[in-house]
Parts: C-alpha cells; sequence; structure tokens
C-alpha cells in the first residue's frame, strides 16, 4: 500500500487533485484516458465536472478552454507529449488567446520511460509552452514540491503547467517560485532545475560553485540569479531536464548589463537518441548524470 510519504509525484497528483474536486465545486477534470483508474471515484462522483475524453488530446484542450470561459478551473491531464505538443495549436487559441486560465499537468518527462519509445517522450515541452505569454511553468524535483505547487495552482487563475516526472531528488526543497540557495562557492553559479538537483550536487562535489536550485522556471527568476553572481563570479551553468538552453535568453536577459558566461545541460538538440534503453543511460548520453554536470563545470571554468 503506498502512502502519501512514498507516493510519487502522479499519486499526489491525484489525491492532491480528488481532494480539491472535493472542497471546490469551481475546479473540473478533463482526461484523455491516462491515469483514468487514479481519478475513478472522481469520475463516478461529478460526471458534470470530471471527464474522461479518450484518446482526444486536442479535443481536451478544446473542452478546458469552454469550461474556463464557463467559470471553472479546468485540470487537464495527460503524458506531456499529448499534453502540450499534439494539441499546441488548441493550447495556444482556446487557452491563450481566449485569455483564459487552466492547469496542465504532464508525466512523462523527457524520457521517463524509454521503452514506450520516442512517441511518449517530449523533451522540447518547456521550450514550446514559452513561445506562448503568460504561462507558469513548474517542474518540482519530489512529491512534497509537487503537492505545494499544484495546490497553489488550483487555487489560481492563471495558465500553469506542472511537469511531472517519476524522477525525483532525495529531499524536497522550499517552494518560494524563486531561487533557492544549495551551496555557496566564489567561481560560478549551477542552477539545477526540478529532478536534477540530486546530479548537480553529485557532479559539483568538491567544487567552488554556488548552486541554485527551483522547481519553477516560467516566470524565471532573474533577481535571484544576479544576487548569486553577485557574490561569485559571473559564471552560470543551467541544468535542465528538457531541451538544452531553454532558458538561455532568461539567464542572458538577468545579466544583460554585465559581461558573464553560460553555459546548458539538458537533452541534446543535435542529436535523436533511437535506442530505448534506461532513463540513466539516457541522462548519460544527455550529459545530465553526475559526470556529465561535472564535466560542464569544469569546461564553463576554464578561460
Amino acid at each position: 500500500m503506498t502512502t502519501l510519504d512514498t507516493a510519487t509525484m502522479r499519486e499526489v497528483f491525484a489525491a492532491t487533485v480528488t481532494e480539491a474536486l472535493d472542497q471546490d465545486p469551481r475546479l473540473a477534470l478533463v482526461l484523455a484516458a491516462i491515469s483514468a483508474d487514479l481519478f475513478a471515484g472522481p469520475l463516478r462522483a461529478y460526471p458534470d465536472r470530471a471527464v474522461d475524453l479518450g484518446i482526444r488530446e486536442q479535443a481536451m484542450i478544446g473542452v478546458a478552454g469552454g469550461l474556463a470561459l464557463a467559470g471553472f478551473r479546468p485540470v487537464v491531464h495527460t503524458y506531456a507529449p499529448f499534453l502540450i505538443e499534439r494539441p499546441f495549436e488548441q493550447i495556444k487559441l482556446d487557452l491563450g488567446h481566449q485569455d483564459v486560465g487552466a492547469v496542465l499537468v504532464s508525466i512523462g518527462a523527457s524520457y521517463d520511460n524509454p521503452a514506450m519509445g520516442r512517441t511518449h517522450q517530449a523533451p522540447g515541452d518547456v521550450a514550446l509552452i514559452d513561445t506562448l505569454p503568460g504561462w507558469t511553468v513548474h517542474v518540482p524535483g519530489h512529491p512534497d514540491e509537487a503537492a505545494t505547487l499544484l495546490t497553489g495552482a488550483l487555487a489560481a487563475d492563471n495558465r500553469v503547467y506542472v511537469r511531472l516526472s517519476a524522477r525525483a531528488n532525495t529531499a524536497p526543497h522550499p517552494v518560494t517560485g524563486g531561487f533557492v540557495p544549495v551551496r555557496h562557492g566564489s567561481l560560478g553559479v549551477v542552477l539545477a532545475v526540478g529532478p536534477t538537483l540530486d546530479a548537480v550536487l553529485a557532479g559539483t562535489e568538491g567544487l567552488d560553485v554556488s548552486v541554485l536550485y527551483t522547481p519553477t522556471v516560467r516566470p524565471f527568476d532573474r533577481a535571484g540569479l544576479r544576487a548569486a553572481v553577485e557574490s561569485a563570479a559571473p559564471n552560470v551553468l543551467v541544468v535542465e531536464p528538457y531541451l538544452r538552453g531553454t532558458s538561455a535568453a532568461e539567464v542572458a536577459e538577468a545579466l544583460a548589463d554585465r559581461p558573464h558566461r553560460q553555459r546548458s545541460v539538458g537533452v541534446r538538440r543535435d542529436l535523436e537518441v533511437r535506442a530505448y534503453g534506461t532513463p540513466q543511460e539516457h541522462d548519460a548520453v544527455h550529459g545530465l548524470d553526475a559526470a556529465g554536470v561535472a564535466r560542464a563545470v569544469r569546461e564553463l571554468l576554464v578561460w
């Protein structure tokens, strides 16, 4: 039996939304077959605001837009490629152009389950959402963080993307909306996003660099990065569990008035991995393991 203390992010999501549906009549749940078993209770109890559309992802976003226009707070859920990539036009128009709020919650991350193949991988999801204005993007690194971020998103009115993962750091960190200092150093700053923190801490062990952590990448905490750079050399490495360089423009904007160097570690843009393998093997290919982070930090610090 799974308890909340040992639950995955996906299980925490289901428990959090189920409780919120019981308490808040404005919440609505829209599924496309995925995780329907976790929401069997709400689907029975609230047929007027909890619906499983089957494998109809474009319709799922359209229904969410209609619910939002009718005054509901829709929560929309499936695998990342089916939530962001496949119905992107509907996200752009039915939510963004109509200026209505919703909470999009994905699972699968970049390659949580490589055995499912490329169809279930979405390393470009955050970069794609980043082309649209007005989105908050959360990438929790621990189930406890996911619960806090989801609770806040459900109570708000804006457009929120919550990127859940089957992988997590060993311990949660404070959810502040900004960057949390985890380690202090003088030669540079490493920003760890969501579930990359454990690899970052292992890869920077013994190196004189600061480590910042965040489970929220949009809005980007430009002030927090500037503050960290004030007490360290202006060398910045962003370690992000999706497409490499997704936040490069944000770093450049944050430090636009001062010389700096930056690098990114993330899913490589120059390589399509066609082998199934394991998530850990994919990490190694993309440099997202501890060895890859250590290598990137040393390259950054060599002038």
